[in-house]
């Protein structure tokens, strides 16, 4: 007769070794999900996704696919196939037929503009600064660590209107992740203006630039030395104030040169839009939008911090996504900030820089858009931002700051 007691013991083993390889399949999905928000952060996308469905193009007119890009008023820009390019304006009217809206056609750059696919992008201003400011460039290359890095040198205007022509003074400019160095040349044309000198720098993993060691973007942790070779460049060439701008991750990039540079005392101010100044709220987003528990955020920062999961997320040194955090290190800052953030930004939601303002109000000037997309604020109001950043470039030092602004529009 078989013994009771010991098939009992079996099967209660048999149960155990599942619920053990179950918890363990369990663990490797949710290490595997970890793993692919990891990748998709910091792999670089070279081909872009067309986003954008060209209807109709008449003399002053194109009809488009109702996008949530195409619905938002503003000037921007469309990349068409081929590298071609053509910018768009104001909204002339939505839903004929229902589904479409039909914007002001400004100007075809580059190639030909026709019913298809197109991007929906930031980018007024198109191509170098020769070409789509029409102001004299020198093409130069800075000395990085990972060998020569474009870049564009624009000296500033020489008229003596130029309230900001100050001997000296010069502004370098850092596009975000995945950008041109063309994304800056709205800030490029304010700078040049007010006549300061202005140096746009390519960084590692750009299209025309050397590839980081492990060809992975490093959330500002690496790209920083790269924006420091642009600094020193500006010193070595006469430069006593400089002024950073930073987009995006270009913004992540900047405080992480604030904080590690030995240079960072020649920075008299910096202007941020759009900026990455918390890794761990962006992926926190990401994840919602993903339907993906938070906690999937917390795990892809714990692989690209852990030295032995190196392979796994494909970076050669650790991230510590945690000293990217800035309203947790808000007591690290010693520059004044000029902080421009859509509080309807889809992909780097403003609540991130709206507790680093309220953190330090002696330092940020935190000024909030409504209706923008990300790094848009520009394309829906132009006066603004120009008007914005005009004051804070001018503005002597101690009249920079008067207190994190808490008044939308």
């Amino acid at each position: 007769m078989e013994n009771v007691s010991s098939r009992g013991s079996a099967t209660r083993t048999a149960a155990g070794g599942a619920v053990a390889l179950g918890a363990a399949a369990a663990g490797l999905v949710w290490v595997g999900a970890g793993r692919h928000l990891a990748r998709v952060l910091l792999t670089p996308v070279y081909e872009k996704v067309e986003d954008q469905t060209i209807l109709e193009v008449t003399d002053d007119t194109v009809l488009l696919e109702a996008t949530p890009d195409a619905v938002v008023p503003g000037q921007y820009g469309l990349s068409l196939p081929n590298d071609g390019h053509a910018r768009i304006a104001d909204i002339v009217e939505r839903d004929q037929p229902p589904g479409t809206v039909r914007r002001r056609l400004v100007a075809v750059d580059e190639g030909e503009l026709r019913p298809g696919p197109a991007r929906w992008d930031q980018y007024w201003f198109f191509g170098p600064p020769e070409v789509s400011l029409g102001l004299p460039t020198d093409h130069i290359e800075l000395d990085s660590e990972l060998g020569p890095m474009p870049a564009w040198l624009v000296p500033g205007a020489a008229s003596p209107d130029a309230p900001a022509a100050r001997p000296g003074t010069w502004a370098v400019f850092v596009h975000g992740r995945g950008a041109q160095r063309a994304e800056t040349l709205r800030g490029v044309q304010v700078a040049h203006r007010l006549g300061v000198t202005c140096l746009v720098p390519a960084y590692r993993n750009d299209v025309d630039a050397p590839a980081a060691v492990d060809g992975r973007y490093a959330l500002g942790l690496s790209e920083w030395r790269d924006v420091e070779a642009a600094v020193q460049y500006a010193a070595a060439h006469g430069a006593i104030d400089i002024i950073l701008f930073g987009w995006s991750m270009g913004g992540a990039i900047v405080l992480q040169l604030l904080d590690r540079s030995v240079l960072a005392p020649l920075i008299s101010r910096v202007v941020l839009d759009s900026p990455v100044v918390s890794w761990s709220e962006v992926m926190r987003h990401h994840a919602r939008l993903a339907k993906a528990p938070p906690a999937l955020a917390s795990m892809a920062a714990s692989l690209m911090g852990e030295r032995r999961a190196r392979r796994l997320v494909g970076v050669h040194e650790p991230l510590d996504v945690a000293s990217t955090d800035w309203p947790d290190r808000a007591g690290d800052l010693r520059h004044p900030i000029l902080l421009i953030h859509s509080l309807d930004d889809e992909f780097v939601p403003s609540s991130a820089s709206q507790r680093l303002a309220a953190a330090r109000p002696d330092l940020i000037r935190f000024e909030p858009w409504r209706t923008a997309r990300h790094v848009k604020e520009w394309n829906v109001d132009p006066q603004r931002w120009e008007a914005l950043v005009t004051q804070w470039v001018t503005a002597a030092p101690g009249n920079l700051v008067s207190g994190s602004r808490a008044t939308t529009r």
